[in-house]
């Protein structure tokens, strides 16, 4: 499995918990949104990584104080380009997937204070 097949992994696993799509691999200037999903009143910003050697740390470690940066960044750009999702709450989630594809779901795994 490799990059969209982990997406589609972790799409249908959000989607199971009744969050519905939004936007997938949102692109900006400022980085990529891998996964935008609407669970209720809350817009879940989804990062999927995987590691399948955890030599130098494990999937979720590798969401580091600049990739979260980067995130906070891009979703900041997504609300002022999609006005109608602005006024939700926002959620910043860490989907990571070990060499067997199971899914270590960070709910509120940051957030966007000091980005």
């Amino acid at each position: 499995m490799k990059g969209a097949a982990e997406e589609d992994l972790a799409l249908r696993h959000l989607q199971a918990q009744g969050m519905k799509l939004v936007a997938r691999n949102w692109r900006c200037a400022g980085g990529e949104l891998d996964l935008v999903m609407r669970h209720g009143v809350v817009l879940v910003i989804a990062e999927v990584r995987k590691r399948s050697n955890t030599a130098f740390g494990s999937a979720a470690e590798s969401v580091d104080a600049r990739k979260r940066a980067r995130i906070v960044r891009a979703t900041r750009l997504f609300l002022a380009a999609h006005a109608d999702y602005a006024q939700l709450e926002v959620r910043f989630d860490v989907l990571a997937l070990d060499a067997a594809n199971s899914i270590q779901w960070l709910r509120a795994a940051f957030d966007a204070q000091g980005y």
